[in-house]
């Protein structure tokens, strides 16, 4: 496949031909035609096989304050191209040009997914007559895949999609490239890669890793270098520009092009430094680097991986999934589910990944709960308050669809079955989201008895999917646990099943471990030996209570004894405090367990890490809410700290300041993300409203470390960046006079003087504006 070329940047080219500052960019398709495809065939010259329509910003929240449609603008746009390609005499394809929205979806900001999906899906509409549909400049991977489903739905067009990314490899929302690669390629996107935010030389390692985690090509449109706002220039030349690519071009690059700063002549060099490096192939003479074969290896043999939008977890040693959201046998989750009880929820999420789950699976069904609106919603806390990827825990269709819908990431479906009605409603909706899915080896005749018929259940499965087009590594078999203490032969025929399903269909295998110990005593002792042998015949996803010490033990020291964890480093770094209980201690605790019950007096601080009492007074409590995230909590707790006698400002100087700290260090460091910061942020925002309250109240003076005017400038109307410096100021006391977007220069003056302030912030994303 021969490397396509697209064009180069927009926005500066039409600065060069008269926009003025604020000036819409997009209203040129209908004001300006001629200038639009000017712009155009300067790209075609050039060399350009794909030009991007004039509608980056074409949506109807920017067009809104300039009262004309997008689907007048979109067709405009797509009609300039056109007649551009014509009088040029060129042959070339005319993409659909989609940019973000402008505003934060949840929980960042306010915007609802459905709305963006809408959004995006009057602009897909609008662009039918395009050849390609090319969604760019993303940064939130939720905002990413709304576009797509957009587009997937309401068009039949090749979807190619860019992110842009910062030099800490992720990108503004903490969106990994593991994330992206497996989120997009599930999605079914036809090319997925990079453009904006930097040069070819700071992406190149990004590049390079991307091609190890995806099969699809790979687009590349980087800017001219990086920007120096004094001269309005970027520091990379055509010429460097062209050289700096030609180390990438092998690293599965099927389209490139130029984003901020290039030029048409970029482009021109482009295309010397892409013939070169074909007639170098074509002729045997390119010879690639071990780098690019190791790579390539890499690439071609991907192993089972699903994500969060912000981190991955590869199914390369066994992995943790949290078993505690689910009401089975669990009376606290149940008042939880049918009290809404989401603080609860959230706090056995959090507790799960601190004791080490990897993934958390995610069942709400109960009698009484509305399954589909209970699981949306539980999902969408959850993605808010932890960075695991999560596990769709239903066999509902409708609330199957629902939760892939609005999943923030690839998830995997628990469950499919061998049932055929199962099979034909399950496996659609998990090759259409992309997600992964677990296979129960049961059918319409129950469990089978024996490892050979549960094996050939999970080989009909796998057909199935494969038939779908659902790679095998994203298909997970379960072998079911049944209860030693009531069917003890099954026992071994499990174990045997997994062990075939591993050696001759090279599938994942999954299972609830602690099934196999109801009825008996000593259960810790059954569920630890169970999950040894499995482990050993094949499982890698053992479904089990993390905060289980003696089954973490285990799985720990497997991880050691298989070489999974190089060096014992994770092992020794959870027993490096690990003291032997005294013989006594030892024996009382064992006497405990036995008796089911939990040792008094003989705990050990190996897991745990310390013997020292969590505080649990209401500050403490707050303070913990803030660093979790814990949206529900900040108004609670608050009011439990006011109402103990806590004072308001030592609630604000000893609780909520230093949580706020210590989470932006977080940030800073990049141990959290943005996702994360914002919910840390709205806890901190209820809690300041209990405290304004309360102050009120008492006819105390209120909170106020100063005042600070805030406004987008004129011409631009993304908020994002205001909104967040808004609320953080707002959280450490600051009163912010916030003027909005699209703010005149004289108005920010006039607050700035009537308020005397010391502070103006202004915000502006386009490069028009900025």
């Amino acid at each position: 496949m021969s490397i396509k070329l697209l064009d180069g940047a927009m926005g500066t080219e039409m600065q060069k031909m008269g926009l003025k500052p604020g000036e819409t960019p997009e209203l040129w398709n209908v004001t300006n035609p001629e200038k639009i495809a000017a712009i155009h065939r300067s790209y075609l010259e050039a060399g350009t096989d794909i030009l991007y329509s004039c509608t980056f910003g074409a949506n109807r929240k920017k067009l809104a304050r300039d009262g004309v449609s997008v689907d007048t603008i979109i067709k405009a746009a797509i009609a300039n191209a056109r007649a551009a390609i014509k009088e040029s005499g060129k042959s070339a394809q005319v993409a659909l040009d989609i940019g973000p929205i402008g505003a934060l979806l949840e929980p960042l900001g306010d915007l609802k997914f459905e709305d963006a999906y809408d959004i995006f899906a009057e602009m897909m509409e609008a662009g039918k007559d395009a050849d390609v549909v090319v969604i760019e400049t993303m940064t939130d991977l939720y905002e990413t895949k709304a576009a797509v489903l957009a587009a997937k739905e309401h068009t039949d067009l090749p979807i190619y999609v860019t992110m842009s990314f910062e030099a800490n490899k992720r990108t503004f929302t903490g969106t990994s490239l593991a994330s992206m690669a497996l989120t997009l390629e599930g999605l079914g996107v036809d090319a997925v890669g990079f453009n904006c935010s930097l040069g070819p030389a700071e992406l190149a390692p990004m590049v390079k890793e991307l091609y190890s985690l995806t099969g699809l090509p790979i687009i590349f449109k980087p800017n001219a270098g990086l920007p120096d706002p004094m001269t309005n220039t970027y520091n990379v030349d055509p010429v460097e520009f062209g050289e700096l690519l030609k180390e990438l071009l092998p690293y599965g690059i099927a389209y490139l092009g130029g984003c901020c700063g290039t030029a048409p002549d970029y482009i021109r060099e482009t295309k010397k430094v892409v013939t070169e490096f074909e007639d170098a192939v074509a002729s045997g003479a390119f010879s690639y680097s071990d780098e690019w074969k190791e790579l390539t290896e890499k690439r071609e043999h991907r192993v089972s991986g699903i994500c969060c939008s912000q981190n991955a977890v590869y199914m390369t040693e066994p992995r943790v999934i949290g078993e505690r959201i689910n009401p089975t046998g669990k009376k606290r989750f149940k008042e939880a589910l049918l009290n809404n009880d989401m603080g609860y929820i959230l706090e056995q999420a959090i507790s799960q990944v601190d004791a080490g789950a990897d993934i958390l699976d995610v069942n709400v069904g109960l009698p009484g709960v509305d399954e589909k609106e209970m699981m949306v919603r539980v999902i969408k806390e959850l993605q808010a308050v932890v960075s695991v990827p999560l596990q769709i825990d239903s066999n509902i269709p409708e609330v199957v669809e629902a939760a892939l819908r609005i999943y923030n990431g690839k998830p995997i479906v628990n469950s499919v079955n061998g049932e055929a009605k199962s099979r034909a409603s399950i496996l659609p909706l998990v090759k259409k989201y992309g997600a992964s899915v677990v296979g129960l080896t049961l059918d319409e005749n129950g469990i089978p008895k024996k490892a050979e018929e549960r094996f050939a259940i999970a080989e009909t499965i796998l057909s199935d999917a494969k038939a779908l087009g659902i790679p095998s590594r994203d298909v997970f078999i379960d072998c079911l646990t049944l209860t030693a203490s009531a069917e003890q032969k099954a026992v071994v025929e499990t174990l045997n099943a997994m062990t075939m399903v591993r050696d001759r269909l090279g599938l994942n295998c999954v299972l609830g471990v602690s099934n196999i110990s109801f009825g008996l005593p000593y259960r810790d002792l059954v569920n630890d030996t169970f999950l040894t042998l499995a482990l050993h015949c094949g499982l890698t996803l053992p479904i089990m209570n993390p905060n289980s010490e003696a089954m973490m033990g285990a799985l720990r020291a497997y991880r050691v004894l298989k070489n999974f964890d190089e060096h014992c480093v994770a092992y020794t770094d959870a027993y490096k405090d690990y003291k032997p209980l005294p013989a006594g201690a030892a024996a009382l605790a064992n006497a405990a367990l036995a008796a089911n019950l939990a040792p008094s007096g003989a705990t050990n601080s190996a897991a745990s890490g310390s013997n020292e009492p969590a505080a649990n007074d209401p500050a403490s409590r707050l303070k913990q809410a803030i660093l979790r995230g814990l949206t529900t909590e900040g108004e609670r707790l608050t009011s439990e700290a006011l109402a103990s006698g806590i004072d308001p400002m030592t609630l604000v100087n000893e609780s909520l300041i230093p949580a706020l700290d210590e989470v932006g260090m977080g940030f800073e460091k990049g141990s959290i993300y943005l996702p994360q910061l914002m919910t840390s942020a709205a806890t901190v925002q209820g809690a300041f409203s209990k405290i304004k309250e309360h102050l009120a109240k008492d006819g105390s003076e209120q909170v106020n470390k100063g005042t600070i005017v805030l406004a987008t400038v004129k011409g631009d109307v993304h908020d994002i960046g205001k909104n967040i410096v808004k609320v953080l100021w707002e959280n450490y006391g600051f009163r912010v006079i916030d003027l909005g977007k699209d703010v005149d220069p004289k108005e920010v003056v006039k607050a700035a003087t009537e308020h005397r302030v010391k502070l103006v912030g202004l915000s502006a994303l386009m490069t028009t504006t900025l």
